[in-house]
């Protein structure tokens, strides 16, 4: 399976992406193959591979590049990030995610649970190799803790009627921004960028990863559930929530208290209420706001990365500018 077609107009970044895909299969070996074939399967679903394309290409703002391992540490970032999204999917109880059936939905949730905890092996396997080189392996574990923080901190919320702004924006940052902001920062620093360099990088990427996390949260309202390949409002049900729904209630908890109570009792037809609730009270177009406000910063920070020879800030700028202003 190839790397998205997104990448097709980057071909060398595709090429490396395709290395990255390559070198997780091969990290991956299971007695029981028809498990090994079900997580490969998550991995070759159509996934974007974004948090291992803004490592490579953070990488090329190193003094010493170093493609093999720089290969490894992509592929150790995509496959962290995959053990939470099948954790995930257990807590969701989710049935599919990018048109595949979950783990969980395939095997049993025992087998689900495990074959997360299987991939964060292989994610430090990967690290591993490269453990007397890796300047930031401290800040490898660090991040790790916080996604899972961020993941700990939404579980916290549900159902919580009284969930600010604030409080969603420190979840994601954990569970979605921090692996943008790894990415990015240890794509230049493990490269020989400057420690001032890749933290800026960082910083970018935190902000791309919070941006592209309040986009993905409005197109639950936005879009159906065929364009979007995941159960529409299936969050609100599980008593996530997200964005357009909290700046809703904020400004009319009276309209949206007697439904979110029902709690995982909610009907599809109270799912539908809320939405067009939310679309009533404006939600969307606050949230649009927020993410306005990540997406310019982060777009300004790649406008003054440093210029090189690959033309690789303009291609940063084009690849998030595109990601974050999507409808899908």
């Amino acid at each position: 399976m190839e790397p998205h077609d997104m990448w097709t107009s980057y071909p060398s970044l595709k090429k490396d992406l395709q290395k990255t895909l390559n070198l997780i299969s091969e990290s991956i070996s299971l007695p029981n193959k028809e498990v090994e074939d079900a997580i490969l399967a998550i991995f070759h679903s159509g996934g974007k591979l974004l948090r291992p394309a803004y490592l490579l290409l953070f990488s090329e703002f190193g003094t010493k590049v170093d493609k093999k391992k720089t290969i490894a540490l992509a592929a150790a970032i995509e496959t962290l990030h995959t053990a939470t999204l099948i954790h995930d999917d257990i807590v969701d109880v989710a049935d599919t995610r990018r048109g595949t059936k979950t783990m969980n939905a395939s095997f049993s949730t025992d087998i689900a649970v495990y074959s997360g905890d299987y991939l964060f092996i292989v994610c430090f396997k990967l690290l591993i190799q490269y453990q007397n080189s890796l300047k930031s392996i401290e800040l490898n574990t660090t991040s790790m803790e916080k996604v899972l923080l961020g993941e700990l901190g939404q579980m916290n919320e549900r159902y919580n009627i009284n969930v600010t702004v604030d409080d969603y924006l420190a979840n994601i940052t954990g569970k979605t921004a921090e692996l943008f902001a790894l990415s990015c920062f240890i794509g230049c620093f493990e490269n020989g960028g400057s420690k001032n360099l890749a933290n800026k990088c960082r910083e970018i990427g935190k902000d791309i990863g919070l941006a592209f996390q309040i986009v993905d949260d409005i197109l639950d309202y936005s879009q159906s559930e065929e364009t979007l390949g995941k159960p529409v409002l299936e969050d609100v049900r599980q008593g996530i929530y997200s964005l357009p729904l909290i700046c809703s209630i904020a400004e009319h908890p009276d309209f949206f208290e007697p439904i979110l109570s029902k709690k995982d009792s909610m009907t599809q037809e109270d799912a539908k209420q809320i939405h067009d609730l939310v679309s009533d009270c404006h939600g969307v177009e606050k949230a649009y706001e927020l993410a306005s406000h990540y997406t310019n910063r982060a777009l300004d920070g790649i406008q003054s990365l440093p210029n090189n020879k690959q033309n690789t800030k303009e291609i940063i700028y084009t690849i998030t500018k595109s990601i974050l202003q999507r409808t899908f």
